[in-house]
């Protein structure tokens, strides 16, 4: 091992249900986007381009099960819900900025192992 490695305990029965809930790709973006401010349903719909009304509302419904996030009915007519970083979900921030910094720093070179791999898989069929 060389030096400076991160051992990581493989406790795969503790983690694999935590990571489940956190580690989808809606999940990271509905938490990034109430990591900065509050939002309501239709904000969050329209700041995340290509999710769908079911998708959020399933993913919201999970969030605050888990604590990460809370709902506030608003006092408004129509009624409004508004949705907001729980402490536990908060706790989240670092880990998932770190995340988000890694897709924009090397999405490119995964495009290009991407395609560099279906190139060669299609090589191998002719």
């Amino acid at each position: 091992m060389a030096t400076g490695d991160i051992v990581l305990p493989l406790d795969v029965s503790a983690t694999r249900p935590i990571l489940e809930q956190i580690a989808n790709k809606w999940t990271v973006l509905i938490l990034n986007v109430l990591c900065t401010q509050p939002a309501r349903f239709n904000d969050l719909k329209r700041r995340l381009d290509g999710i769908t009304h079911k998708a959020l509302s399933d993913a919201l419904k999970r969030l605050e099960r888990a604590g990460l996030i809370s709902r506030r009915v608003l006092p408004t007519q129509p009624i409004g819900v508004e949705y907001t970083i729980t402490r536990l979900g908060g706790s989240l921030r670092d880990p998932f900025a770190a995340l988000y910094s890694w897709s924009l720093e090397n999405g490119a070179e995964l495009e290009r192992a991407q395609s560099s791999y279906d190139a060669s898989r299609l090589e191998d069929r002719e």
